[in-house]
C-alpha cells in the first residue's frame, strides 16, 4: 500500500477533503504531529484510528519503523496539525525515504495557508515565493528585506503571534511602503486580514496578537515602462475621473499592476 500524505484542515474542521477522510478511516496506523490534536479532527468526523506520533524529535527513528510497516503491506496516512505534510511540518523524510526504496507515496490535496493568504492578501500575481519561517535575528530579517526589496512577486511566509511586532518593525525600516496583508486565525471564527503598507501595519500590531500568523510582503515596486505604464496611468485617471481620491487611486492601481505609486500619483498631477 502506498504511503498517503493528506492535507488536513488549517483551522475549520468542514475543510478536510472526502478523500482525506476516506483514507483515515482506511489506514491501519494515522501518523501525527500531535496525538491529541489530530483526534479532535478524528472525533469531529466519527473516525476511529490508531495514532502514531511523528514529529521533528522522533521523525529520525520513526521513518525506520514506518518503513518496515509499509513493506508489510500496512496502509499508512501522514498528517500534520495543519495543512499539508512536508511544508514547514515533519514529512519530507519519510516521504524521501519511502521512494528511495520504492515504495509508492500518493499525496491527497487539501487546505493550505500559503495559498488561503496569498489569495486573501490581494497581492496574487502569477508567480509568488514561499519561505516558510522568518529568521529570527534582526541580522537576518534585515538580509532578507535586501534581498525582497528586488523581487516584484510576493513572498509568503509564517511567522509567530509574539515575534510578529518586532518583525514588522524591521520590515518597516527597511521599506516603510511595502505592502504587507498579516493574515491571522485564517478559516477560523476570529479570522483577521489586515493590510496596509508595512508602516501602517507595523503600527497596528504593536502589541503581539492571539492566533496563528501568515504574513504576505506584496511584490517590490517595479519601474513603469511603455505601454504599460500608459495603462496603468490611464486607470488611475479613470479612477479620479470616477471620484476617487488621487492618492487611493494611486495605491490602488499600484497594488494590482505592481508598479510605484509615487510615480503613478506624479504622472497624474
Amino acid at each position: 500500500m502506498p504511503l498517503a500524505v493528506c492535507a488536513t484542515p488549517i483551522g475549520n474542521l468542514e475543510d478536510v477533503t472526502l478523500r482525506v477522510l476516506e483514507e483515515l478511516r482506511s489506514a491501519d496506523v494515522v501518523l501525527c504531529e500531535d496525538t491529541r490534536h489530530t483526534r479532535v479532527l478524528l472525533d469531529r468526523h466519527a473516525i476511529s484510528a490508531r495514532l502514531l506520533s511523528y514529529h521533528e524529535h522522533n521523525e529520525a527513528a520513526r521513518t525506520a519503523e514506518v518503513l518496515a510497516r509499509l513493506e508489510q503491506g500496512e496502509r499508512v496516512a501522514l498528517v500534520s496539525d495543519a495543512g499539508l505534510p512536508g511544508i514547514s511540518d515533519p514529512g519530507t523524510r519519510l516521504v524521501g525515504a519511502a521512494l528511495e526504496v520504492g515504495l509508492p507515496v500518493t499525496v491527497l490535496p487539501g487546505p493550505s495557508a500559503v495559498e488561503t493568504a496569498l489569495v486573501a492578501s490581494g497581492f496574487v500575481a502569477d508567480r509568488y515565493q514561499f519561505v516558510g519561517f522568518l529568521p529570527r535575528g534582526p541580522k537576518a530579517l534585515s538580509s532578507l528585506w535586501q534581498e525582497l526589496a528586488h523581487w516584484d512577486h510576493p513572498v509568503v511566509a509564517f511567522e509567530s503571534p509574539r515575534r510578529l511586532p518586532a518583525t514588522l518593525r524591521s520590515l518597516a525600516e527597511a521599506d516603510a511602503e511595502r505592502s504587507v496583508a498579516v493574515c491571522r486565525e485564517l478559516t477560523k471564527k476570529f479570522e483577521e486580514v489586515v493590510r496596509g503598507s508595512a508602516a501602517e501595519v507595523a503600527t497596528r500590531f504593536a502589541d503581539p496578537p492571539k492566533g496563528e500568523i501568515t504574513l504576505v510582503v506584496a511584490g517590490g515596486e517595479r519601474a513603469m515602462r511603455g505601454t504599460d505604464a500608459d495603462a496603468a496611468v490611464a486607470a488611475v485617471a479613470e479612477l479620479v475621473a470616477a471620484g476617487l481620491p488621487r492618492r487611493r487611486a494611486a495605491d490602488v492601481v499600484a497594488r494590482l499592476t505592481g508598479t510605484s505609486r509615487n510615480e503613478l500619483y506624479r504622472r497624474t498631477l
